[in-house]
């Protein structure tokens, strides 16, 4: 067995357990440090979600100034993190002191310590876009990883599509218990059945235009 490909085994592996009994938040951790551990030239790593209303926001941070680096890019539209959620699914800066695409992020980073970067778009569906950010303190060190980056953003694909799945699914329990909760203090405040007491909520929830967990909620909050 050759080393990529020994590489590429040990890679799914250590990315299916990345997201082994972990909620989403916990899995995106996982894979930014797994980033870390596995990519060639890689010192540090995040994923930023595009959401729905268009913004931007950055998770799983292996380094504290990675949150100014990630958060500049969004604030002004420049930088291999931000293209690679917005236009490029594949954005690779060999050296950010001389890339005539970046040139007030490029000086921002390298004051950071970042020589070179990309940004890899992982995930996209109607409503989200997720991209793998990696930095490497050396100049052209991405550049030679580039095979095994596409590799690794394959694996963590199924990865979130799992972890989201399962989120979802949380949620939904959540929300659920809250509920019934929630119909049993309307049961006993007010002396009524079940259905009656759910069909309350659900009128409650329908005039006031919020959700039927949160009104759910703000009824178990209000009896404690």
């Amino acid at each position: 067995m050759d080393d990529l490909s020994e590489r590429a085994i040990v890679m799914a592996a250590r990315i299916a357990d990345s997201v082994s009994g972990k909620d989403l938040d916990e899995t995106l951790q996982s894979l930014t440090r797994a980033a870390v551990e596995m990519l060639p030239g890689v010192d540090d790593a995040t994923i930023t979600i595009r959401h729905e209303n268009g913004s931007l926001s950055s998770y799983g941070f292996t380094a504290d100034y990675l949150q100014e680096l990630d958060t500049w890019q969004f604030d002004h539209a420049e930088g291999p993190c931000y293209d690679g959620v917005t236009h490029n699914a594949f954005t690779v800066c060999g050296d950010l002191r001389s890339d005539p695409r970046y040139p007030s992020y490029g000086q921002r980073a390298v004051a950071a310590g970042i020589r070179s970067q990309a940004g890899l778009r992982i995930f996209e569906s109607r409503r989200t876009v997720g991209g793998l950010n990696v930095y490497s303190r050396s100049a052209g060190a991405l550049a030679d990883a580039a095979f095994l980056v596409e590799l690794f953003s394959e694996h963590a694909r199924s990865a979130l599509a799992y972890a989201t799945q399962i989120d979802g699914l949380r949620d939904a329990i959540a929300a659920r218990q809250v509920i019934g909760q929630a119909v049993g203090i309307v049961m006993e405040r007010f002396d009524l059945p079940e259905d009656r007491a759910f069909a309350f909520l659900a009128r409650l929830s329908s005039h006031r235009n919020v959700k039927l967990r949160t009104v759910a909620q703000e009824l178990i909050d209000e009896r404690d």
